[in-house]
């Protein structure tokens, strides 16, 4: 599948996966910071954003949309970042292909599979009355229903457009990613990956433990964590300047 992209600065390839349920735009902070040292390309994964929507999905098939879009690009020496499912699917394109990466950022994601816990999101989505609703204003109160984080909410909004007048659409295909809910938070596994990896976790998360540490080691034998302070899942979000700082640090190492 050919991925929607946007392209950023110039110099060496950085490119940045999104999260379930995201889409590029909500990485265009970051990535305008981030195009005064890189030539940025922002992704919008199948089923997500701009890109298109198909019945096919996996991490294997999103991992090949990312390499047939490098080798588009012509892409070499390139740094990758994924955040959440991006993170997985960015390790699955270094299990692919390790010889297009320089480095690789997992950003709050680890390898182990997770239990189902976006039921309350799925049913906030659902429960958005697309037919008649007329305003934004008016899916924020639906969401709110099931959904207390005003952080979420916010998020989810973002994927909200005109998709002509007086009628709102969602830019993710909420069926298909429901259906492939358990395997979204599959496991990963594959041989060992040798590309200098930096994990980022946010302490208030609970995505990558300390337990976890020792797994993720054997995975990734190059591998190093930044921990950062009063950050969650949304770690980017919530602490950018320290995000920046710790990608950055590794990056242009």
């Amino acid at each position: 599948m050919k991925l929607f992209y946007r392209e950023l600065g110039e110099g060496d390839p950085l490119m940045i996966l999104h999260g379930l349920f995201g889409f590029s735009d909500n990485w265009q902070t970051h990535a305008k910071k981030l195009a005064e040292y890189y030539r940025v390309i922002v992704v919008d994964l199948r089923n997500h954003g701009r890109s298109d929507w198909s019945d096919e999905f996996s991490y294997e098939i999103m991992a090949d949309d990312v390499v047939e879009l490098c080798d588009d690009l012509g892409l070499e020496d390139l740094i990758l970042v994924g955040h959440s499912m991006g993170g997985k699917v960015a390790m699955q394109v270094a299990a692919k292909r390790e010889e297009l990466l320089e480095k690789l950022v997992i950003v709050d994601m680890g390898i182990k599979e997770y239990p189902m816990h976006h039921d309350h999101i799925i049913a906030g989505i659902k429960a958005v009355t697309l037919d008649t609703i007329k305003a934004r204003r008016e899916a924020e109160q639906q969401l709110g229903a099931y959904i207390e984080s005003e952080g979420i909410k916010q998020f989810l909004l973002k994927n909200m457009y005109w998709k002509e007048k007086g009628q709102l659409a969602w830019r993710m295909n909420l069926p298909v990613l429901e259906r492939e809910m358990p395997n979204i938070l599959s496991g990963f596994g594959a041989d060992e990956i040798f590309t200098p990896t930096l994990f980022i976790r946010g302490a208030m998360s609970n995505y990558v433990l300390d337990e976890d540490l020792s797994s993720i080691e054997n995975q990734f034998p190059d591998m190093e964590l930044v921990t950062i302070e009063n950050a969650g899942h949304w770690v980017h979000a919530e602490a950018p300047n320290e995000f920046q700082e710790a990608l950055l640090g590794f990056s242009l190492r």
